[in-house]
């Protein structure tokens, strides 16, 4: 799907400054216990899938929607894994402080394959073979795969350039 068009109007507005958004983060494995990644068309980055949350949508209904409009799979949300903000500045310029929310999916039905213009690849990984993971991606997975019973999120007083982010 790309941008969507309230960002792109907002965007004329403010150009490459800051934008403070709500997103959605998938952590998806299959029977196997891999894991599943896209390839970002915009940095050819791999990551766990993610998305804007539409104005007017619940986050959960943004990650069922993200992970089928990015692979064709269909995921049910199992539980928010971690809560956090973190900056991120696109190749553009474009500058966002998106508020992440992080779920463990489960897989539902469907076979993973690149269903838009927003990812160059789809694959499943075995979990001792990942590719490079920027540090936002490794922390919602840790988050999401762990044993917690409730969402991870920082402390009061902290700020991203605080969190100990895993390896």
């Amino acid at each position: 799907m790309g941008v969507p068009d309230y960002i792109l109007r907002m965007r004329k507005h403010v150009g490459h400054d800051l934008l403070w958004l709500p997103s959605v983060s998938a952590v998806v494995r299959n029977a196997d216990g891999e894991l599943l990644l896209g390839k970002r068309s915009d940095d050819g980055r791999w990551s766990v899938i993610s998305g804007f949350v539409e104005p007017g949508e619940q986050p959960a209904t943004a990650v069922v929607r993200e992970v089928e409009e990015e692979t064709e799979l269909r995921v049910e949300p199992e539980r928010l894994s971690s809560v956090v903000s973190h900056p991120h500045t696109y190749p553009n310029g474009d500058r966002c402080e998106y508020l992440n929310l992080g779920f463990r999916c489960r897989l539902v039905a469907g076979t993973a394959r690149v269903n838009d213009d927003e990812s160059e690849a789809v694959q499943w990984f075995p979990m001792d073979r990942l590719p490079e993971l920027d540090e936002h991606a490794r922390l919602v997975i840790a988050h999401a795969l762990g044993e917690e019973r409730t969402a991870w999120y920082l402390p009061s007083g902290t700020s991203w350039t605080d969190v100990e982010k895993p390896t």
